[in-house]
């Protein structure tokens, strides 16, 4: 049953007839209006004195309204004194798009459920008017998957949800709303309201994404500042595989990390590359006390620019039939001098990792070593595989990226035992800068010994090979795809021709130290 909350005001003696009246059928039954469960307690329920609180937000936003078309905005739910701040910054970024869908995407905080509710018809109540739910579109998502449904327990006391609406009152015009309520769907379910949002919405430019979550709770601040900063890093970066184990084992915390992880995939999936933090702050900036917080990220996530019309993501797509290796994502070559620099970081850091237990700190004023890219550190000993770990995209400086790895490589590649000190003097190193990855059109684009090849399927699944690989084994492509499916993916062999498999390239820049002895 929805329970509306008695508005402030209603005398006792007039509940009985007041909730009479909001349980007949032309109040609830067949209109299906959502009345408010926390108007009066997270924000004012004075019309006037929320519609200049909001007002009051989004003039102190130090943001602009974006040129850009945003797809997503992520902000938090917490009452406005705490949040409100914060959210202003995404619905004010996205201020100057006009939308006709707004599909808002919420945690459960009270109901337990495998699956994902669907408000559909009818329409939201708050102090500021009703909004419209799209009918239509809210029943072509039920009808997609078994799991994608209406349960109205999933909104009787929620709040996550409905604090984010009188924000798109003020901001928007002339919109209907899809409210979406996510229990405890598992990575595969994810993955399909990823894809069923992905073939619905099209390519409309009409349509919003609000992702509703706080971030990290109760922690001292400088800890929650930490934790939420790594989380705004992974979501930044789209790392939604790393972002998921994260917030599920609790390294990361979000409360809405299910819902945003759908819309990490589906930004994967259309291709929405840019996201822009554009604010953090947790409730000690506000309340003053630092000793328990809760933390606020505002988000914006987008693809590329279109200019009079033409979208340029397919020129982008349609340069790469001719380059071999995109300017954008290659990075400026490696001088044999700060591959040497490389290289004595790696066995400096693993030397005295693996003698005293303890990650040496260093100071590097290249500004090319500085750039945040990906890279691998391999270990050979007697010329024999020992160890192989690496970053895709990087986590901060290059010569720190090649630090940590080097350390990893040496005790955590989990089909070797940690490298001893009598191994020391028998291991050789092998380090490979990679270039950004970008999605292939088809195999054919493969070229061997050229280009490492990244696959994956949903949240969990995924697998790399560096170009070095498939001259090593001396592997067909066929052989190369196959067994990168298999071995690191953990995929059937013949998944690389499967559409649902997402196929990316990249190169590297690969030396070792046999390299700097010629």
């Amino acid at each position: 049953m929805i329970r509306p909350t008695l508005p402030w005001g209603v005398s006792a003696v007039a509940f009985f007839f007041w909730t009479a009246f909001m349980m007949s059928p032309s109040a609830f039954g067949e209109s299906k209006v959502k009345y408010p469960n926390v108007s009066g307690q997270f924000y004012p329920a004075d019309p006037r004195q929320l519609s200049s609180q909001i007002d009051k937000f989004l003039s102190q936003a130090t943001v602009e309204p974006s040129s850009h078309h945003i797809d997503i905005v992520i902000a938090p739910h917490a009452g406005y004194i705490y949040s409100g701040a914060v959210a202003a910054y995404g619905f004010k970024a996205a201020s100057r798009n006009r939308y006709k869908t707004i599909i808002i995407l919420a945690p459960s905080h009270y109901a337990g459920f495998d699956g994902i509710s669907v408000w559909d018809e009818g329409a939201f109540q708050t102090p500021l008017g009703s909004v419209e739910v799209d009918h239509d579109f809210a029943k072509k998502l039920t009808a997609v998957h078994k799991k994608f449904y209406f349960l109205a327990e999933a909104f009787d006391q929620e709040h996550s949800l409905e604090v984010e609406i009188p924000f798109l009152q003020k901001t928007f015009k002339d919109f209907k709303i899809v409210p979406v309520v996510m229990g405890q769907p598992g990575p595969k379910t994810l993955e399909e309201f990823a894809v069923a949002l992905r073939h619905l919405i099209g390519g409309r430019k009409d349509v919003l994404l609000v992702v509703s979550t706080d971030m990290s709770h109760y922690h001292e601040d400088s800890v929650a500042r930490e934790m939420d900063h790594r989380t705004l890093e992974a979501v930044q970066g789209l790392k939604v595989e790393q972002f998921w184990k994260e917030c599920a084992s609790r390294t990361m915390e979000m409360c809405g990390f299910v819902p945003v992880t759908a819309a990490l995939l589906y930004a994967r999936l259309a291709d929405l590359n840019h996201v822009d933090v554009l604010r953090y702050a947790n409730s000690g900036d506000v309340g003053g006390d630092r000793e328990r917080v809760v933390g606020y990220g505002s988000v914006v996530i987008y693809g590329e620019p279109t200019v009079d019309g033409i979208d340029l993501t397919l020129n982008q797509n349609a340069l790469l039939e001719t380059v071999v290796e995109p300017e954008a994502a290659r990075g400026k070559r490696l001088t044999k001098a700060q591959k040497q620099r490389l290289l004595d970081i790696a066995q400096k850091t693993i030397e005295g990792y693996v003698n005293d237990g303890k990650t040496l700190d260093f100071q590097e004023d290249d500004p090319r070593l500085r750039e945040e890219e990906g890279a691998f550190v391999t270990i050979h000993k007697h010329g024999r595989l020992r160890g192989c770990i690496g970053n895709v995209l990087g986590r901060g400086p290059l010569y720190l990226t090649v630090r940590d790895m080097a350390i990893a490589s040496a005790t955590q590649d989990p089909r070797f035992p940690p490298l001893g000190k009598e191994e020391l003097k028998d291991i050789d190193l092998e380090i490979s800068v990679l270039s950004k990855p970008w999605v292939v059109k088809g195999v054919e684009e493969i070229q061997l010994g050229v280009h490492g090849v990244i696959v994956s399927r949903g949240p969990l699944r995924h697998g790399l090979f560096l170009p070095q690989v498939a001259d090593e084994t001396g592997w067909s492509k066929e052989d190369f795809l196959s067994q990168l499916c298999a071995q690191k993916a953990g995929l059937p062999p013949d998944a690389w021709k499967d559409p649902a498999t997402r196929i990316e390239v990249f190169t590297a820049d690969v030396f070792s130290e046999r390299d700097a002895l010629k």
